[in-house]
């Protein structure tokens, strides 16, 4: 098996999402946190480059304006940053949408992508979809990344849920999923984190479902 050429991308941890009503919370921020810095610490150790993406909303936005302090990397990224870490600012939800964040994977030889940071329900979801086009792999830290609650016309969902799900979804196509340990012993090993696919996560979502729906079933003759 092939070893990696990983990089980690920092999707956004702005001050922004640690406070007001963008502010992360689940996994809480106080818990995803750790686990960023933590990764950033494996990576450094591992000598795998690194990147830190920014968003911008432009100098006239209520958020996300480069203005004002919500921009800012949060202290604990801050005080993490060296030289040598690649830098962006980016205006939509993907990384590598009118970047040159995968130009600059190309030239590190870069074969595999590890996504942290904000948010799971937009930047990170868009970033691993638009990787699968751009021929990266990559690899979602389920606690080194955070969801909000998310509430429209078209309902509510609390930010578990929406994080749970999203990282079912990305994991059943469009990337591994792990914690940080199991990635960090990943990274170690040299080795690439396993992943599923659509056709066996559809099959086993069928038997979940079969065997809730057969419970439902014998509860209710039991009552």
């Amino acid at each position: 098996m092939t070893t990696p050429r990983r990089a980690l991308l920092l999707i956004d941890v702005q001050n922004e999402y640690f406070s007001g009503p963008l502010e992360i919370q689940f996994p809480a921020h106080a818990d995803s946190l750790p686990k960023i810095t933590g990764a950033i610490d494996a990576a450094t150790k591992a000598g795998i480059p690194i990147a830190v993406i920014q968003h911008t909303a432009g100098e006239d936005a209520p958020v996300f304006n480069p203005t004002m302090p919500g921009f800012a990397l949060h202290p604990e990224i801050e005080g993490h940053r060296t030289e040598g870490w690649k830098s962006a600012v980016k205006r939509f939800g993907s990384v590598y949408a009118d970047t040159d964040i995968a130009a600059w994977l190309g030239e590190q030889g870069v074969d595999t992508v590890t996504l942290v940071g904000y948010m799971t329900n937009n930047c990170v979801i868009a970033s691993a979809v638009e990787g699968e086009g751009l021929g990266f792999t990559t690899e979602v830290l389920s606690d080194a990344t955070g969801a909000i609650n998310i509430a429209n016309y078209a309902g509510f969902a609390p930010a578990r849920t929406v994080h749970e799900t999203i990282m079912a979804l990305l994991h059943s196509n469009f990337a591994a999923v792990a914690t940080t340990a199991a990635w960090t012993e990943a990274v170690s090993a040299g080795e690439s984190l396993p992943k599923s696919d659509l056709g066996t996560s559809a099959v086993t979502g069928a038997q979940r479902a079969a065997g809730q729906d057969g419970a439902s079933r014998a509860s209710s003759a039991a009552r």
